[in-house]
């Protein structure tokens, strides 16, 4: 019976695709008559280690293994075991097994991070809007070292894995979020011939097909298509769709030379139906935004509704055209270049409301069947974002008697392009008000059209960096990073008068167009970290690491405003974050179980607050969050593997106004604790079995004009089950039970607390995985 085994810490890389295809598709079960005919030559070890499917041989070993050793990029020259910071990679085998299938679905297995907030007021966030350690990461998502721009959610059928580090990364990535970042990894064309794919059908009408086809070329060359096309409902939530189709063909020249060349195309069109969320009525903690009392006992809605109509849609385009090339100039110097060009478009309209006192109307109290809530805000996004981008990385190793130096330099060269066009409904249309308990969907006829209104960013930025390693002898490494980003916006704008936060319209009639901003600015951005590591064993390291980040305005989206209480007007100073971590990791079971535990803080000053009596804005707030993170990963046993992290984040507003409705000074959609676990097990008769738990603390939501809604969220445990069965060489089969208990809760909910998503309750999905 042969079995698939990870190779840990090997130097060159076998990458063979068919041990790769099956390794992901058998997900430790392996079929009792697996292959071993696919023997490709070895290849020269990748600069980019992880980035290609790690080494894999033919051997008797069973069971998930989880553990990736290093991440992608070449910044990092260390294992993720002497790596100063805390950094989880999900491989693609955790993500089959859960059967996720977008990064948002990914992330469950990093604690505490997650899609907490539905939107500010009566806008609602879209694709993957993700807070980590108290604040909104979203702008800071990477593929293969590359920004990747747009509000839209990324699917995983070609990524091989998704690697969160917490903590500034402006020394790698340039402008980041305070507190972290995340970067997935593409699939590469790799030495050996192998098709796989898949097909799973589930809950909410769920239909979804993959396929992954990777062939040599020759000696050294090979090209891989990956494909997907999903057609897809919401279970639990009524007439949300995401429906989606792509295709990612690449190109590998020089496998196995000195030289290797990678050329990667990625298109993926969606056609989906947004969920703008369900009223807060009738949830714990809901009353009456006025003085009808009798709404303080109403009853919850159906968290099934939807309150949008026949019109609402989200369209999305993506393409991204990328070009890899590395060469090893020997074993101590290498050199890596990454140059992307990208576009994304997004064509967005949802039906939004909110549930305040003039829209929530109830003409007879006795009578629930007549309450009625107005679909009076009708969202609208036409945003085109585009990047290019090259990135030069020189790796080196230099051994001068004691003392072993790892370098990592480089430079990077990137223009970043948002487009906006103003859409609104035209001449007073409007939507008929929803019944509040039995909404009715099947309506249409808003006539809207573009408004005028327009804006126009434009982002150059020239960085350096440089990272250097220095290993004193068996114990003792200290790392250092520098980088330099200059950086040049060009903004202009025209917008709405008297729409909110815009500009008074004067004697001029509401809705008129007016000039906004129009500005250029630039600035220098210095980012650093140094971190000192003990390793008091050769599995095991302890360490102590201090990092700073700076986001400036308009970092996240390019859009300066000319508000003064956004941190997006120009006139401000960038944000600063400084991070100090302490923290060890441990190889144990023979090298297959990684543990870490970390002790951090995070402060960001810069942070803007209003002062009480001139009731201006100044850049004096703090807001500071701490706490631990744990985390194991690997096999516990030949046939057991585990995943599973848990955190503490004491998030709060050290100086400046309260950001959440209950007036503390906790900050918003951060859970206090918060733990994620995934485990499965290889019986004896090739049946895998596996579940997970997790668990989100209490949320308070941020503040705004709402008078009485849920200040905050109730905790929760979700539990999910697998099980999977070789059937044969070809096919395997595996079902997924998603909350298993029908847990109901709170997933998200939007900053007034008139709307909330709700969690998906249990549902299930059946995968059948072929390999030839």
């Amino acid at each position: 019976m042969a079995f698939i085994k990870s190779r840990k810490h090997a130097a060159p890389a076998v990458r063979t695709v068919g041990a790769a295809v099956l390794l992901s598709l058998a997900h430790g079960a392996a079929a009792s008559d697996v292959p071993a005919d696919i023997a490709a030559p070895p290849q020269q070890a990748k600069v980019n280690d992880a980035q290609a499917l790690p080494g894999m041989q033919v051997d008797a070993d069973r069971g998930s293994d989880y553990r990736v050793d290093k991440v992608s990029s070449p910044k990092f020259t260390q294992s993720l075991l002497d790596t100063t910071q805390t950094i989880q990679v999900i491989g693609k085998e955790l993500i089959q097994q859960q059967g996720a299938t977008t990064l948002t679905e990914a992330l469950r297995n990093s604690p505490g991070v997650g899609t907490f907030f539905v939107g500010e007021n009566g806008s609602t966030n879209t694709g993957d809007s993700i807070y980590m350690r108290g604040f909104d990461t979203s702008g800071s998502i990477f593929v293969d070292g590359v920004r990747d721009i747009g509000t839209v959610s990324r699917d995983v059928f070609n990524i091989e894995q998704v690697e969160v580090t917490k903590g500034p990364d402006g020394t790698e990535y340039g402008r980041t979020a305070p507190t972290g970042a995340v970067n997935l990894v593409t699939k590469q064309p790799l030495l050996g011939n192998g098709v796989s794919g898949s097909v799973q059908v589930g809950s909410g009408q769920r239909r979804r097909a993959t396929a992954d086809w990777n062939q040599s070329m020759g000696n050294d060359a090979a090209f891989r298509l990956n494909v997907m096309g999903q057609d897809s409902g919401v279970y639990g939530r009524d007439q949300v769709e995401t429906n989606r189709w792509g295709v990612a063909p690449s190109l590998a020249f020089g496998l196995g030379t000195p030289t290797r060349v990678y050329l990667n195309y990625l298109h993926i069109k969606q056609n989906n139906v947004p969920d703008g969320g369900v009223p807060t009525i009738g949830l714990p903690g809901y009353s009456s935004p006025d003085a009808r009392s009798f709404l303080n006992d109403a009853g919850k809605v159906d968290p099934d509704n939807f309150y949008g109509t026949s019109q609402d849609h989200d369209h999305v385009t993506q393409d991204m055209f990328t070009v890899i090339v590395e060469h090893d100039f020997n074993e101590n110097l290498a050199l890596h270049n990454t140059a992307r060009w990208g576009r994304t478009t997004q064509d967005y309209l949802l039906t939004s409301f909110m549930g305040s006192a003039a829209n929530l109307r109830t003409p007879d109290p006795a009578d629930p069947s007549t309450w009625t809530i107005a679909r009076s805000t009708p969202t609208f996004k036409h945003q085109s974002n585009r990047i290019a981008t090259n990135q030069t990385n020189l790796t080196a190793t230099i051994e001068s008697g004691a003392v072993t130096q790892n370098i990592s330099t480089g430079i990077e060269l990137t223009q970043e392009q948002a487009r906006t066009i103003g859409l609104g409904a035209l001449g007073g249309s409007t939507w008929p008000a929803a019944n509040l308990y039995r909404p009715y969907s099947d309506v249409g006829g808003l006539r809207y059209g573009e408004t005028g209104a327009r804006s126009e960013g434009k982002t150059n930025t020239a960085a350096a960096y440089f990272f250097d390693t220095l290993k004193f002898g068996e114990h003792w490494q200290v790392n250092a990073g520098i980088r330099l980003d200059h950086y040049k916006t060009d903004f202009n704008s025209l917008v709405v008068c008297g729409a909110r936060n815009g500009p008074a319209c004067g004697r001029l009639p509401a809705g008129s167009i007016v000039p906004g901003v129009d500005t250029s600015i630039s600035d220098n951005l210095v980012n650093y970290k140094i971190g000192v590591l003990y390793k008091p064993a050769a599995n095991g390291s302890i360490y102590v690491n201090f990092a700073q980040s700076q986001e400036p305005p308009g970092g996240n989206t390019l859009t300066l405003s000319s508000s003064a209480n956004s941190a997006d007007n120009p006139n401000f100073d960038p944000q600063k974050a400084r991070t100090a971590e302490i923290g060890t990791k441990w190889d144990l079971l023979g090298e297959k179980l990684l543990l870490t535990a970390a002790l951090y803080r995070t402060t960001v000053t810069n942070e803007l607050t209003q002062d009480p009596t001139d009731l201006l804005y100044y850049q004096v707030g703090k807001k500071r969050v701490q706490g631990i993170e744990i985390s194991a990963l690997g096999k516990l046993s030949e046939n057991w593997a585990v995943s599973a992290g848990f955190t503490t984040m004491d998030a709060t507003v050290e100086k400046g106004t309260g950001v959440t409705a209950n007036g503390s000074d906790d900050l918003a959609y951060t859970p206090k604790k918060a733990f994620t676990a995934w485990t499965t097990y290889h019986l004896p008769f090739d049946l895998t079995i596996g579940g997970g738990a997790r668990y989100s603390g209490e949320l308070q939501r941020g503040t705004d004009g709402a008078i009485g809604t849920p200040a905050y969220t109730k905790a929760y445990w979700v539990f999910d089950a697998m099980a999977s069965y070789p059937v044969n060489r070809h096919l395997d089969i595996q079902l997924n039970i998603y909350n298993l208990f029908d847990k109901e809760y709170v997933a998200a909910i939007n900053k007034s607390g008139y709307r909330y998503t709700p969690g998906t309750p249990r549902s299930a999905m059946l995968t059948a995985n072929v390999r030839f």
